[in-house]
């Protein structure tokens, strides 16, 4: 018996998640976990679900996930957007509503890095005038 595995990427900050999709009862694994193991906060775990919700297929598919840098937050977001370009790649009907949610957007923002000469990004070292 073979069956389709849909595969794509999703990032955000400095975390990435391989997203492995296939038809299956609904188990959502994370680095070998189950999804609400790994991510201990409410709001981690509605973010990871939100794309299948949206879609209408929270017990339809088995999601294995490798999930490596940044921290949970981060993971999070990153596997929400690999869930939704995953299920752009089954059904591609799906695009509308899951742009509407923003479910398709690579949140860009990431930490601005230290310059030389001051301790911080924006941060400057006291100045004293005497």
């Amino acid at each position: 018996m073979s069956t389709t595995t849909y595969s794509a990427t999703g990032r955000r900050k400095t975390a990435i998640a391989q997203v492995r999709m296939t038809a299956g009862t609904g188990k959502i694994l994370v680095n070998g976990r189950p999804y609400e193991e790994y991510f201990t906060v409410a709001a981690q775990q509605s973010a990871v679900l939100k794309p299948l919700e949206v879609a209408k297929t929270v017990n339809a598919y088995d999601v294995a996930v490798n999930a490596r840098g940044g921290g949970t937050a981060g993971q999070a977001g990153a596997i929400s957007l690999g869930i939704a370009r995953v299920l752009i790649q089954v059904t591609p009907e799906l695009r509308a509503s899951l742009k509407a949610e923003g479910l398709l957007t690579r949140d860009s923002r990431m930490r601005e890095r230290k310059k030389p000469g001051q301790p911080g990004a924006r941060k400057r070292f006291q100045f004293s005038k005497r």
